[in-house]
């Protein structure tokens, strides 16, 4: 992308646009977790049943996933910030419907909604961050910061949803969401200049695509819930999966307006970065399965200690932003992006391996994996918009999004599948006999192994395809704040 006169040259010029495009990524990150602190009081209010409390986070997740790429698709038609202020709006709404709530599925139809309104946003904070600069350094610095943000909300989201429900009922959790759009819409409004027609692109709807690639990713999403409740279910939905995406791929090809031109996709820098996004997603999701079952059911820890188990991890993905600017400047984006990669790998190996032996291997696991994702995330997603032409970075956007998605639940489901295959009784008993204890690590061996294997193998493509992608190694970034 060319500079152009309306382009902030530093960081402090887009403040405005930045605090918006850091507001939609909070909302992200903190609505999932402040939640699931409420589950358990939800289900109190609501009689709600435990399939239907899961569906109040799933249906979120199902929807988010599975529509991000046919908005990502509309947002390069007819307009990035027209498509986020949009979305923004049903946020805002949907989150005040909360207060109306009286059953569980009344808040499911909630939670879809803001599912919607998160797949109109989200996959826009990036590309609008992208292409608010010209410059690599600051397109860099702006995602760190906007990841930064997020990444707050995620650690701070479970410990705050709990003070709150010391005195206020959990309504106020998801109307928490309702300032947050808020912001984010003055943000974006005022922050970023309306949709250039020229930067856009006019071609056909490919209506087919979107829905072949919708059902393929819902049911991408579902499958992995089956087969952790071992649902009679879960093959079928993975074969019509399997199905879906062959259809998609077939249609994708033939048409000459697709959704998803997979010609793009097989870029050397678009196929690299989607590869070590999903790395490490599988990789991060089944780490924090593991972890959280081990630490709580096989050592007894109270979910009070579990949580401060777990806070090298939080403690590395807030604070490591600083150190993301410094590192990508020293050995360039694409060099990071593997190197990363491979740290998320290696903290899983090392969990894999020897995890069991004591919490000080837990926590080292915890901290490579973080220090991996906090780059990876980050330098993956920069480096998939830097592939596309400029008139497809929001499908792009999405497409790194859907990556994410779709491998995290990869992820639990391979975890869930092999400790349901190995483990015997209920894993939820109070008091485990020997037997189990030794099948359920052996267990989590065995599921920590696959997973490595599984995404050193996406690392060593993401590196095979990124050194067909003839870029430099270095990035200039750039001092002004």
């Amino acid at each position: 992308m060319t500079t152009t006169a309306h382009q902030p040259a530093s960081l402090r010029a887009a403040w405005m646009a930045l605090t918006g495009l850091s507001a939609v990524f909070l909302f992200e990150m903190l609505d999932n977790s402040i939640l699931n602190v409420a589950l358990p009081t939800i289900g109190r209010d609501l009689h709600a049943s435990t399939v239907a409390l899961q569906w109040v986070t799933g249906a979120y997740a199902v929807v988010f996933g599975g529509l991000m790429l046919a908005f990502g698709a509309l947002a390069d038609r007819v307009g990035r910030r027209r498509i986020m202020l949009a979305g923004l709006v049903l946020l805002g709404l949907a989150s005040l419907a909360t207060a109306f709530v009286s059953t569980a599925e009344q808040l499911i139809a909630v939670r879809a909604l803001m599912g919607v309104a998160a797949a109109m946003t989200t996959p826009g904070s990036l590309a609008l961050a992208f292409r608010l600069f010209a410059a690599d350094g600051l397109r860099v610095r702006a995602t760190t910061l906007i990841s930064t943000v997020g990444l707050v909300g995620l650690a701070i989201g479970p410990t705050v949803g709990g003070l709150v429900l010391a005195f206020a009922p959990w309504q106020v959790l998801l109307l928490v969401n309702v300032p947050i759009a808020g912001l984010a819409l003055i943000g974006v409004r005022l922050g970023i200049a309306a949709d250039d027609p020229a930067d856009l692109h006019r071609d056909p709807a490919d209506i087919p695509g979107a829905l072949l690639g919708t059902a393929t990713i819902v049911l991408a999403l579902v499958a992995p819930t089956l087969f952790v409740d071992r649902s009679p279910g879960a093959w079928p939905v993975t074969v019509a999966a399997v199905v879906a995406a062959v259809l998609f791929v077939v249609r994708e090809r033939a048409t000459p307006y697709p959704l998803l031109d997979l010609k793009l996709v097989a870029r050397p820098l678009v196929s690299s970065g989607l590869a070590y996004k999903a790395a490490a997603g599988l990789a991060t999701t089944g780490l924090g399965y593991l972890v959280t079952l081990q630490l709580q059911l096989d050592w007894g820890w109270s979910p009070a200690l579990a949580a401060v188990g777990m806070l090298p991890q939080v403690i590395v993905l807030v604070a490591g932003g600083v150190f993301v600017g410094p590192f990508m400047q020293r050995v360039g984006l694409d060099r990071a992006a593997w190197l990363s990669a491979s740290a998320v790998v290696s903290g899983l190996a090392v969990y894999a391996v020897l995890g069991r032996l004591g919490y000080g291997w837990v926590a080292a696991a915890l901290v490579l994996v973080a220090a991996g994702m906090r780059v990876v995330g980050v330098v993956a997603g920069v480096n998939v918009l830097r592939g596309l032409p400029e008139n497809r970075t929001t499908i792009g956007a999405a497409l790194t999004d859907t990556a994410s998605e779709v491998t995290s639940g990869a992820g639990l489901a391979v975890a869930g599948t092999i400790l349901a295959a190995l483990f015997t009784g209920s894993l939820a008993t109070a008091h485990w006999s020997p037997q189990q204890t030794a099948q359920f690590e052996q267990a989590v061996t065995i599921a920590g192994l696959t997973l490595t294997v599984v995404a050193a193998a996406l690392v060593a493509w993401g590196f095979h395809r990124s050194r067909g992608a003839g870029v430099s190694s270095a990035v200039p970034l750039h001092r002004e704040a």
